[in-house]
Protein backbone atom coordinates (compact mmCIF):
# COMPACT_ATOMS: atom_id res chain seq x y z
CA UNK A 1 0.00 0.00 0.00
CA UNK A 2 1.23 3.49 -0.84
CA UNK A 3 1.20 6.29 1.73
CA UNK A 4 -1.93 7.76 0.15
CA UNK A 5 -3.76 4.45 -0.11
CA UNK A 6 -6.97 3.68 1.73
CA UNK A 7 -7.70 0.29 3.30
CA UNK A 8 -11.31 -0.86 3.36
CA UNK A 9 -12.15 -3.62 5.86
CA UNK A 10 -15.49 -5.15 4.95
CA UNK A 11 -17.57 -7.90 6.54
CA UNK A 12 -17.86 -7.69 10.30
CA UNK A 13 -15.82 -5.34 12.46
CA UNK A 14 -15.94 -6.38 16.13
CA UNK A 15 -15.18 -3.00 17.67
CA UNK A 16 -16.51 -4.14 21.04
CA UNK A 17 -18.54 -6.95 22.59
CA UNK A 18 -21.75 -5.12 21.68
CA UNK A 19 -20.39 -2.94 18.87
CA UNK A 20 -20.40 -4.72 15.52
CA UNK A 21 -19.95 -2.70 12.31
CA UNK A 22 -20.16 -3.72 8.67
CA UNK A 23 -16.98 -1.95 7.61
CA UNK A 24 -14.21 0.44 8.52
CA UNK A 25 -11.75 2.55 6.58
CA UNK A 26 -8.08 3.14 7.28
CA UNK A 27 -7.00 6.63 6.26
CA UNK A 28 -3.58 7.98 7.14
CA UNK A 29 -2.97 4.97 9.37
CA UNK A 30 -6.07 5.61 11.48
CA UNK A 31 -9.54 4.13 11.85
CA UNK A 32 -12.51 5.87 10.26
CA UNK A 33 -16.10 4.73 9.95
CA UNK A 34 -16.82 7.26 7.20
CA UNK A 35 -15.91 6.52 3.59
CA UNK A 36 -13.22 9.02 2.58
CA UNK A 37 -14.37 11.37 -0.17
CA UNK A 38 -12.59 10.99 -3.47
CA UNK A 39 -10.53 7.96 -2.45
CA UNK A 40 -9.23 6.06 -5.49
CA UNK A 41 -6.34 3.85 -4.33
CA UNK A 42 -8.42 1.47 -2.22
CA UNK A 43 -7.43 -1.99 -1.01
CA UNK A 44 -10.29 -4.12 0.33
CA UNK A 45 -9.91 -6.84 2.93
CA UNK A 46 -12.90 -9.00 3.85
CA UNK A 47 -13.57 -11.03 6.97
CA UNK A 48 -14.09 -10.66 10.70
CA UNK A 49 -11.93 -7.95 12.26
CA UNK A 50 -10.80 -7.60 15.86
CA UNK A 51 -8.56 -4.98 17.50
CA UNK A 52 -4.94 -6.09 17.45
CA UNK A 53 -4.58 -8.82 20.06
CA UNK A 54 -2.96 -8.21 23.44
CA UNK A 55 -0.45 -10.46 25.19
CA UNK A 56 -0.40 -9.01 28.69
CA UNK A 57 2.43 -11.21 29.93
CA UNK A 58 5.21 -11.51 27.39
CA UNK A 59 8.99 -11.06 27.48
CA UNK A 60 10.59 -9.62 24.35
CA UNK A 61 14.37 -9.61 24.68
CA UNK A 62 14.53 -12.59 27.04
CA UNK A 63 15.08 -16.32 26.69
CA UNK A 64 15.63 -19.19 29.10
CA UNK A 65 19.15 -17.98 29.91
CA UNK A 66 18.64 -14.23 30.20
CA UNK A 67 18.83 -11.22 27.87
CA UNK A 68 19.15 -11.80 24.11
CA UNK A 69 20.58 -9.71 21.29
CA UNK A 70 18.52 -7.33 19.17
CA UNK A 71 18.25 -9.77 16.26
CA UNK A 72 16.68 -12.42 18.49
CA UNK A 73 14.38 -9.89 20.12
CA UNK A 74 13.25 -8.77 16.67
CA UNK A 75 12.40 -12.36 15.72
CA UNK A 76 10.40 -12.73 18.92
CA UNK A 77 8.42 -9.56 18.19
CA UNK A 78 7.81 -10.61 14.58
CA UNK A 79 6.54 -14.01 15.72
CA UNK A 80 4.06 -12.31 18.02
CA UNK A 81 2.99 -9.97 15.23
CA UNK A 82 2.35 -12.86 12.85
CA UNK A 83 0.09 -14.39 15.51
CA UNK A 84 -1.95 -11.17 15.61
CA UNK A 85 -0.45 -9.81 18.84
CA UNK A 86 -0.01 -6.10 18.23
CA UNK A 87 0.16 -4.89 21.84
CA UNK A 88 2.43 -6.47 24.45
CA UNK A 89 2.77 -5.80 28.14
CA UNK A 90 6.37 -6.88 28.64
CA UNK A 91 6.16 -8.27 32.16
CA UNK A 92 9.84 -7.98 32.98
CA UNK A 93 12.98 -8.01 30.85
CA UNK A 94 16.65 -7.19 31.46
CA UNK A 95 17.04 -6.13 27.81
CA UNK A 96 16.73 -2.57 26.53
CA UNK A 97 14.05 -2.84 23.83
CA UNK A 98 13.34 0.89 23.41
CA UNK A 99 14.58 0.65 19.82
CA UNK A 100 11.38 -1.29 19.02
CA UNK A 101 9.40 1.91 19.62
CA UNK A 102 11.05 3.38 16.51
CA UNK A 103 9.81 0.51 14.32
CA UNK A 104 6.29 0.91 12.95
CA UNK A 105 6.35 -2.71 11.73
CA UNK A 106 6.69 -4.24 15.22
CA UNK A 107 4.12 -4.61 18.00
CA UNK A 108 3.72 -1.82 20.52
CA UNK A 109 5.21 -2.61 23.92
CA UNK A 110 4.26 -1.49 27.43
CA UNK A 111 7.24 -2.28 29.66
CA UNK A 112 7.37 -3.20 33.34
CA UNK A 113 11.13 -2.69 33.61
CA UNK A 114 13.26 -5.49 34.93
CA UNK A 115 11.97 -8.10 37.40
CA UNK A 116 12.72 -7.34 41.05
CA UNK A 117 13.42 -10.50 43.06
CA UNK A 118 14.81 -11.56 46.42
CA UNK A 119 18.46 -12.60 46.41
CA UNK A 120 18.85 -16.12 44.94
CA UNK A 121 15.09 -16.51 44.72
CA UNK A 122 14.49 -16.40 40.98
CA UNK A 123 15.80 -17.48 37.59
CA UNK A 124 19.44 -16.53 37.11
CA UNK A 125 20.17 -13.49 34.87
CA UNK A 126 16.55 -12.30 34.84
CA UNK A 127 16.05 -9.97 37.78
CA UNK A 128 17.56 -7.42 40.08
CA UNK A 129 18.21 -9.62 43.12
CA UNK A 130 17.99 -7.57 46.29
CA UNK A 131 17.01 -7.61 49.95
CA UNK A 132 13.87 -5.99 51.41
CA UNK A 133 15.63 -2.82 52.61
CA UNK A 134 16.37 -1.96 48.97
CA UNK A 135 12.93 -2.78 47.57
CA UNK A 136 11.51 0.76 47.56
CA UNK A 137 14.57 2.16 45.78
CA UNK A 138 14.51 -0.49 43.07
CA UNK A 139 10.76 -0.14 42.56
CA UNK A 140 11.23 3.60 42.11
CA UNK A 141 14.03 2.96 39.62
CA UNK A 142 11.99 0.54 37.51
CA UNK A 143 8.87 2.72 37.72
CA UNK A 144 10.87 5.49 36.07
CA UNK A 145 12.34 3.14 33.45
CA UNK A 146 9.12 1.34 32.57
CA UNK A 147 5.90 2.37 30.88
CA UNK A 148 3.65 2.57 33.91
CA UNK A 149 4.24 -0.90 35.38
CA UNK A 150 6.65 -2.53 37.83
CA UNK A 151 7.14 -6.30 38.18
CA UNK A 152 7.92 -8.02 41.49
CA UNK A 153 8.67 -11.69 42.09
CA UNK A 154 6.18 -12.36 44.87
CA UNK A 155 7.14 -15.95 45.64
CA UNK A 156 9.61 -18.61 44.56
CA UNK A 157 11.04 -21.82 45.91
CA UNK A 158 12.79 -21.46 49.27
CA UNK A 159 15.43 -24.15 49.14
CA UNK A 160 15.65 -24.35 52.92
CA UNK A 161 11.92 -25.06 53.16
CA UNK A 162 11.84 -27.15 50.02
CA UNK A 163 8.67 -25.41 48.82
CA UNK A 164 7.26 -22.16 47.45
CA UNK A 165 7.37 -19.28 49.92
CA UNK A 166 6.78 -15.50 49.88
CA UNK A 167 9.80 -13.36 49.00
CA UNK A 168 8.99 -10.14 50.85
CA UNK A 169 7.78 -9.09 54.30
CA UNK A 170 4.45 -7.25 54.40
CA UNK A 171 5.90 -3.86 55.39
CA UNK A 172 8.38 -3.94 52.48
CA UNK A 173 5.72 -4.50 49.82
CA UNK A 174 3.42 -1.90 51.37
CA UNK A 175 6.13 0.75 51.13
CA UNK A 176 7.21 -0.35 47.64
CA UNK A 177 3.70 -0.39 46.17
CA UNK A 178 2.95 2.99 47.71
CA UNK A 179 6.10 4.39 46.08
CA UNK A 180 5.19 2.95 42.68
CA UNK A 181 1.71 4.46 42.90
CA UNK A 182 3.20 7.80 43.94
CA UNK A 183 5.24 7.70 40.73
CA UNK A 184 2.19 6.83 38.63
CA UNK A 185 3.05 3.16 38.05
CA UNK A 186 0.99 0.06 38.65
CA UNK A 187 2.52 -3.02 40.24
CA UNK A 188 2.20 -6.67 39.33
CA UNK A 189 3.81 -9.75 40.84
CA UNK A 190 4.73 -13.27 39.83
CA UNK A 191 2.88 -15.56 42.28
CA UNK A 192 2.42 -19.32 42.13
CA UNK A 193 1.63 -20.07 45.78
CA UNK A 194 -1.27 -19.35 48.09
CA UNK A 195 0.53 -17.69 50.99
CA UNK A 196 2.06 -14.80 49.06
CA UNK A 197 -1.24 -13.34 47.89
CA UNK A 198 -3.01 -11.75 50.84
CA UNK A 199 -0.15 -9.45 51.83
CA UNK A 200 0.30 -8.26 48.24
CA UNK A 201 -3.38 -7.57 47.67
CA UNK A 202 -3.89 -5.86 51.02
CA UNK A 203 -0.77 -3.80 50.29
CA UNK A 204 -2.51 -2.43 47.20
CA UNK A 205 -1.08 -4.41 44.30
CA UNK A 206 -2.81 -3.98 40.93
CA UNK A 207 -2.32 -7.38 39.28
CA UNK A 208 -1.12 -10.89 39.96
CA UNK A 209 0.61 -13.02 37.32
CA UNK A 210 -0.26 -16.75 37.17
CA UNK A 211 -2.37 -16.64 40.37
CA UNK A 212 -2.43 -20.43 40.66
CA UNK A 213 -2.60 -20.06 44.44
CA UNK A 214 -5.90 -18.18 44.37
CA UNK A 215 -8.20 -19.90 46.87
CA UNK A 216 -11.84 -19.62 47.85
CA UNK A 217 -11.10 -17.42 50.85
CA UNK A 218 -8.97 -15.00 48.78
CA UNK A 219 -11.30 -14.59 45.81
CA UNK A 220 -13.63 -12.06 47.54
CA UNK A 221 -10.60 -9.95 48.50
CA UNK A 222 -9.35 -9.85 44.90
CA UNK A 223 -12.82 -8.98 43.64
CA UNK A 224 -13.36 -6.26 46.24
CA UNK A 225 -10.00 -4.63 45.47
CA UNK A 226 -10.34 -5.03 41.68
CA UNK A 227 -7.03 -6.88 41.42
CA UNK A 228 -6.63 -8.39 37.96
CA UNK A 229 -5.08 -11.76 37.18
CA UNK A 230 -3.18 -12.96 34.12
CA UNK A 231 -3.32 -16.77 34.44
CA UNK A 232 -0.80 -17.74 31.70
CA UNK A 233 -2.37 -21.18 31.39
CA UNK A 234 -0.04 -22.20 28.56
CA UNK A 235 2.76 -21.74 31.07
CA UNK A 236 0.95 -23.54 33.90
CA UNK A 237 0.70 -26.53 31.55
CA UNK A 238 4.45 -27.02 32.11
CA UNK A 239 4.08 -27.56 35.87
CA UNK A 240 3.98 -31.39 35.72
CA UNK A 241 7.24 -31.47 33.77
CA UNK A 242 8.86 -29.04 36.22
CA UNK A 243 7.58 -31.13 39.13
CA UNK A 244 9.06 -34.28 37.65
CA UNK A 245 12.42 -32.53 37.30
CA UNK A 246 12.45 -31.44 40.94
CA UNK A 247 10.98 -34.58 42.50
CA UNK A 248 14.19 -36.04 43.87
CA UNK A 249 15.57 -32.86 45.44
CA UNK A 250 12.37 -31.00 46.38
CA UNK A 251 9.50 -33.50 46.70
CA UNK A 252 7.34 -31.10 48.72
CA UNK A 253 7.65 -28.41 46.05
CA UNK A 254 6.94 -30.94 43.30
CA UNK A 255 3.74 -32.14 44.97
CA UNK A 256 2.64 -28.52 45.46
CA UNK A 257 3.23 -27.68 41.79
CA UNK A 258 1.15 -30.69 40.72
CA UNK A 259 -1.74 -29.61 42.96
CA UNK A 260 -1.66 -26.09 41.55
CA UNK A 261 -1.73 -27.53 38.03
CA UNK A 262 -4.58 -29.92 38.74
CA UNK A 263 -6.91 -27.18 39.92
CA UNK A 264 -5.84 -24.52 37.40
CA UNK A 265 -9.09 -24.45 35.40
CA UNK A 266 -11.26 -24.38 38.53
CA UNK A 267 -9.16 -21.50 39.87
CA UNK A 268 -9.56 -19.38 36.75
CA UNK A 269 -13.26 -20.07 36.39
CA UNK A 270 -13.92 -19.23 40.05
CA UNK A 271 -12.04 -15.97 39.63
CA UNK A 272 -14.03 -15.04 36.54
CA UNK A 273 -17.34 -15.97 38.16
CA UNK A 274 -16.51 -13.70 41.11
CA UNK A 275 -15.93 -10.72 38.82
CA UNK A 276 -12.12 -10.66 39.03
CA UNK A 277 -10.68 -9.15 35.81
CA UNK A 278 -8.92 -11.87 33.80
CA UNK A 279 -6.55 -11.07 30.93
CA UNK A 280 -4.60 -13.06 28.34
CA UNK A 281 -0.87 -13.57 28.80
CA UNK A 282 1.39 -16.32 27.49
CA UNK A 283 4.65 -15.83 29.45
CA UNK A 284 6.49 -16.16 26.14
CA UNK A 285 10.18 -15.38 26.10
CA UNK A 286 11.40 -17.42 29.05
CA UNK A 287 11.19 -21.11 28.27
CA UNK A 288 8.05 -20.71 26.13
CA UNK A 289 7.87 -19.83 22.45
CA UNK A 290 6.35 -16.60 21.21
CA UNK A 291 3.13 -16.46 19.21
CA UNK A 292 0.95 -18.46 21.63
CA UNK A 293 -1.83 -15.94 22.16
CA UNK A 294 -4.49 -18.02 20.37
CA UNK A 295 -3.60 -21.05 22.50
CA UNK A 296 -4.01 -19.01 25.69
CA UNK A 297 -7.44 -17.73 24.64
CA UNK A 298 -8.48 -21.33 23.91
CA UNK A 299 -7.24 -22.35 27.37
CA UNK A 300 -9.41 -19.69 29.01
CA UNK A 301 -12.42 -21.11 27.17
CA UNK A 302 -11.46 -24.61 28.29
CA UNK A 303 -11.42 -23.26 31.85
CA UNK A 304 -15.05 -22.23 31.43
CA UNK A 305 -14.78 -18.55 30.51
CA UNK A 306 -17.37 -17.66 27.81
CA UNK A 307 -15.82 -17.11 24.35
CA UNK A 308 -16.76 -13.42 24.13
CA UNK A 309 -15.21 -12.78 27.54
CA UNK A 310 -12.07 -14.66 26.51
CA UNK A 311 -11.87 -12.51 23.38
CA UNK A 312 -12.29 -9.38 25.47
CA UNK A 313 -9.39 -10.55 27.61
CA UNK A 314 -7.11 -10.22 24.58
CA UNK A 315 -8.81 -7.37 22.71
CA UNK A 316 -11.31 -4.72 23.86
CA UNK A 317 -11.09 -5.35 27.58
CA UNK A 318 -7.32 -5.82 27.66
CA UNK A 319 -6.71 -2.65 25.67
CA UNK A 320 -8.95 -0.61 27.95
CA UNK A 321 -7.19 -2.04 31.03
CA UNK A 322 -3.81 -1.03 29.60
CA UNK A 323 -5.06 2.39 28.55
CA UNK A 324 -4.68 1.79 24.82
CA UNK A 325 -7.36 2.30 22.15
CA UNK A 326 -9.16 -0.39 20.20
CA UNK A 327 -11.02 0.28 16.95
CA UNK A 328 -12.67 3.54 17.88
CA UNK A 329 -12.80 6.46 15.47
CA UNK A 330 -9.38 8.04 14.98
CA UNK A 331 -7.41 5.31 16.74
CA UNK A 332 -4.25 3.86 15.19
CA UNK A 333 -5.37 1.12 12.81
CA UNK A 334 -4.05 -2.00 14.56
CA UNK A 335 -6.33 -4.91 13.74
CA UNK A 336 -6.48 -8.54 12.74
CA UNK A 337 -8.87 -10.02 10.16
CA UNK A 338 -10.11 -13.64 10.31
CA UNK A 339 -12.04 -15.85 7.90
CA UNK A 340 -14.80 -16.67 10.41
CA UNK A 341 -16.42 -15.28 13.53
CA UNK A 342 -14.06 -15.81 16.49
CA UNK A 343 -17.00 -15.45 18.86
CA UNK A 344 -18.36 -18.72 17.51
CA UNK A 345 -15.03 -20.54 17.79
CA UNK A 346 -11.98 -18.87 19.34
CA UNK A 347 -9.72 -21.35 17.58
CA UNK A 348 -10.12 -19.09 14.54
CA UNK A 349 -7.54 -16.82 16.21
CA UNK A 350 -4.80 -19.29 15.33
CA UNK A 351 -5.04 -18.40 11.64
CA UNK A 352 -5.18 -14.65 10.92
CA UNK A 353 -6.16 -13.83 7.34
CA UNK A 354 -4.62 -10.36 7.51
CA UNK A 355 -2.69 -8.40 10.12
CA UNK A 356 -2.85 -4.60 9.92
CA UNK A 357 -0.37 -2.63 12.00
CA UNK A 358 -0.29 1.17 12.00
CA UNK A 359 -2.64 1.10 9.05
CA UNK A 360 -0.47 -1.11 6.85
CA UNK A 361 -1.24 -4.68 5.83
CA UNK A 362 1.61 -6.91 7.02
CA UNK A 363 2.80 -9.13 4.21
Amino acid sequence: MSDGAVLHVKGRVLAGPDDVRDELWVVGGRVSYDRPAGARDITTVTGWALPGLVDAHCHVGLDAHGPVDAETAEKQALTDREAGTLLIRDAGSPSDTRWIDERDDLPKIIRAGRHIARTRRYIRNYAWEIEPDDLVAYVAQEARRGDGWVKLVGDWIDRDLGDLAPCWPREAVEAAIAEAHRLGARVTAHCFAENSLRDLVEAGIDCIEHATGLTEDLIPLFAERGVAIVPTLVNIATFPRLADGGEQKFPRWSAHMRRLHERRYDTVRAAYDAGIPVFVGTDAGGSLAHGLVAEEVAELVTAGIPPVAALSATSWGARAWLGRPGLEEGAPADLVVYEADPRADVRVLAGPRRVVLNGRVVE
